[in-house]
């Protein structure tokens, strides 16, 4: 049985109210936590057989951008989601706060840096939203500029998908309660 995962998919042009999304919530998958992990080998080793076809091939890319609160899981999902696949064909790039050398450069050039090539699957351990968020909750830059990054985070997501990048955006949403007693 597959996870029907309609319900939580995010059409573009379309806004989404976490609150109204219940973080404890299986989808329609509720056969049990032994029955979810069978079908988790099952999916991880279908995931490795189509990786190791879209390495072969060498024609395509695919973007993985996971995005979570801290504690949220990111790590844990990677390993779990991504340890049946070969790695020569898989990249993991994780988005710390920028080094000065970085800093020099504009915002999105360690981003691109990361991007996959040609038949690569790459994964954001966050991402460039990073440099929205951040900078905006902590006003790190005014306005003026955090603003304009959102059209600019348009405009490359659409250049890599131009280019033959396929995206996919995660979000793992945990509920403040389970971040507070992760971060206990």
């Amino acid at each position: 049985m597959l996870i029907d995962i309609d319900p939580y998919l995010v059409r573009p042009g379309s806004s989404v109210d976490l609150t109204a999304i219940d973080t404890r919530s299986t989808g329609s998958y509720r056969d049990g936590k032994e029955s979810g992990k069978s079908l988790r080998r099952a999916m991880t080793r279908r995931l490795s057989d189509l990786q190791e076809i879209f390495y072969a091939d060498g024609r395509h890319r695919l973007l993985v951008v996971l995005q979570a609160t801290d504690t949220g899981g990111k790590d844990g999902t990677i390993k779990r989601v991504f340890r049946g696949v070969n790695p020569a064909g898989v990249r993991m790039a994780a988005f710390k706060q920028p080094t000065q050398h970085e800093l020099a450069r504009d915002y999105l050039w360690r981003v691109h840096r990361q991007v996959p090539q040609d038949g690569e699957m790459t994964i954001f351990n966050r991402s460039h939203y990073e440099d929205v968020l951040i900078v905006r909750v902590k006003r790190l830059v005014p306005a003026a500029v955090w603003e304009r990054r959102y059209a600019h985070i348009n405009d490359f997501e659409r250049l890599l998908a131009d280019e033959g990048t396929t995206i996919v955006k995660i979000f793992l949403h945990i509920s403040k309660d389970e971040q507070a007693e992760r971060l206990q």
